[in-house]
């Protein structure tokens, strides 16, 4: 619930509306994640809190950290028992979490684990934020930056999301800046419209082809929604001053990083600003796709940036514990993978 439809049901109750501000500041500032926590509210109204709401908190059921970079996986037990995972990773800035907005996906993307797992249901925004305040306890720090990019398809649960986000956003919420979260779709169209006009965060567009055709082999998505379609939207957006949209682009072998894709991308880029994250292809099981070397991942950057596109290769972060890009599957973690 959003704090305004707090206070107007604390108000049917005959309870002042302050009281549904205490009752955020604990949930939302303090993390609580039980109505015994708030010692300041009377012992009454506590156990009529948990006689009425429900607040739903996710639980570690395995936390795996990565050799190399200390990144951290964690698998999420939902109050119905369901798995997500989310990943942790630590900058020179601070801590930026990967969350979770569905359980598995319907995407169906070919080179992405999770849609391989199917899908579930979608989360609600408590559980969104039950992801980022999990792992802020389990470290003992607050996190910078959150980015809706592990399992799911944002904008396949937008209502859910978007209230995700005004919770991150308020003052009665965390209280963050737009600037601090991005949000990764497939390109979902008709709800990209309203995501823009109703949020100021960040925006990465998995692209992954400028083909239709080639594009709509690996992603079922481009049938419905062309990423032509989604150009043209962004298009119609100012992205020359805080907020930024960039495009995600797995690199595959052989499959999407011919010269001719590079001419391709330039050309359904141009007119929006931007940035291209090429992002090395992480094998997954049954996939026939391969990763390229560093040499043509160089290459590949070097030239779209002499055509002028800001491009960066996005290092990979947690491969030895199956938490970079396209690798998140509960059904992998509960295996110990």
């Amino acid at each position: 619930m959003l704090l305004s439809e707090l206070q107007e049901d604390f108000a049917l109750r005959g309870l002042q509306k302050f009281r549904a501000a205490q009752v955020y500041r604990w949930l939302h500032q303090r993390g609580a994640t039980s109505f015994d926590e708030m010692t300041d509210l009377s012992k009454d109204l506590r156990v009529a809190l948990k006689e009425s709401f429900e607040i739903r908190n996710t639980e570690i059921a395995i936390r795996r950290v990565s050799k190399i970079d200390g990144t951290k996986k964690y698998l999420f037990r939902l109050n119905d028992g369901e798995m997500i995972e989310s990943v942790l990773m630590k900058y020179k800035h601070g801590y930026s979490i990967c969350i979770s907005t569905q359980v598995g996906c319907k995407m169906g993307c070919t080179f992405c684990a999770t849609g391989k797992s199917g899908f579930s249901r979608d989360l609600l925004p408590s559980e969104m934020i039950s992801e980022i305040q999990t792992a802020q306890k389990d470290i003992g720090e607050r996190i910078s930056n959150v980015v809706l990019m592990g399992m799911g398809e944002p904008l396949d649960n937008t209502d859910n999301v978007l209230r995700a986000l005004e919770i991150m956003t308020s003052e009665w919420g965390f209280g963050w800046s737009p600037t601090r979260i991005t949000l990764s779709t497939a390109g979902v169209a008709p709800e990209l419209q309203r995501f823009l006009d109703a949020t100021k965060v960040h925006l990465a567009v998995s692209l992954h082809n400028p083909f239709h055709e080639e594009r709509a082999a690996i992603m079922p998505v481009e049938r419905a929604w062309p990423i032509a379609e989604v150009a043209a939207i962004l298009r119609r957006y100012d992205f020359t001053h805080q907020r930024r949209v960039s495009f995600e682009y797995i690199v595959m072998s052989g499959l999407n990083d011919s010269p001719r894709h590079i001419r391709e991308l330039c050309r359904l880029l141009d007119g929006i600003k931007c940035r291209i994250n090429l992002i090395r292809f992480h094998k997954i099981p049954g996939s026939p796709f391969f990763s390229p070397d560093d040499e043509a991942m160089i290459r590949f950057r070097d030239t779209l940036t002499a055509k002028g596109i800001q491009t960066t290769i996005r290092a990979s972060r947690g491969e030895d514990i199956q938490a970079a890009c396209g690798l998140l599957s509960t059904a992998a973690a509960e295996n110990g993978q």
